[in-house]
């Protein structure tokens, strides 16, 4: 289960709000989480059992997509804008710098896992193949010596009538 940080939870839930006012659906396409647990939060805030620091966590400890999610966000920022910003969230400047080395370290593994499976299902398409075509062959040879025998018997046949 994924836990965010009370600022990130809090921001998600500003957008919400007047004057931004948007959808749950929006917000959560924005910040590449659930619906429901959006949802969840809402409920939370409107009944009041929402705490402050409830999932409070250290910049280090943030799940990867709540990192990638303020990474751009704070690209859409001017720089007059972004000290701000960084304070509202509780970072610091560097927090850009090697969140952003994370995000693509993450993504050239994910890139290197997904091309070794594409070559393991190559390479056992390529073996299921050839399979097939030895039991082709096999089939293919069974089939003849059926209708050779068949042949046969109806030749042997034939001559003992005879």
């Amino acid at each position: 289960m994924a836990r965010y940080s009370a600022q990130f939870r809090n921001n998600v839930l500003r957008k919400l709000l007047p004057p931004q006012s948007k959808t749950v659906g929006e917000v959560a396409a924005e910040f590449g989480i659930s619906t429901a647990t959006i949802y969840g939060w809402k409920a939370k805030m409107n009944d009041g059992t929402l705490q402050v620091d409830d999932g409070a966590q250290g910049a280090r400890y943030r799940q990867l997509t709540e990192k990638l999610s303020l990474l751009l966000e704070s690209r859409g920022l001017a720089d007059e804008e972004l000290g701000s910003w960084l304070r509202e969230n509780g970072l610091h400047s560097e927090h850009l710098g090697v969140w952003e080395q994370e995000v693509r370290e993450a993504m050239t593994k994910g890139e290197q896992q997904a091309r070794e499976e594409l070559r393991e299902a190559k390479k056992q398409l390529k073996k299921q193949q050839r399979e097939l075509q030895r039991k082709e062959k096999a089939l293919a040879e069974l089939a003849a010596i059926v209708t050779l025998q068949k042949k046969t018997e109806l030749l042997f046949r034939d001559q003992q009538d005879d």
